[in-house]
């Protein structure tokens, strides 16, 4: 598994992810949607954490630097 994903891009689906989360637990999003979007949030956290996502490669798109 190459990656293919960048500091930025890395750093914005953090940042995303910690505002749903914040938004949830604080009740300002709730029920079905606020269950969807965290899920959604859990996986941009899983995808930072491994530099790699699976969606990329479809679209051929590549946010990291070269080496």
């Amino acid at each position: 598994m190459k990656k293919n994903m960048g500091t930025i891009d890395i750093t914005i689906r953090i940042l995303i992810a910690v505002l749903v989360a914040v938004l949830f637990f604080t009740k300002v999003i709730t029920g079905v949607l606020g269950i969807v979007l965290l899920i959604f949030a859990g996986i941009f956290i899983l995808t930072s954490l491994i530099g790699f996502c699976p969606l990329y490669i479809p679209f051929k798109i590549n946010t990291k630097k070269k080496e």
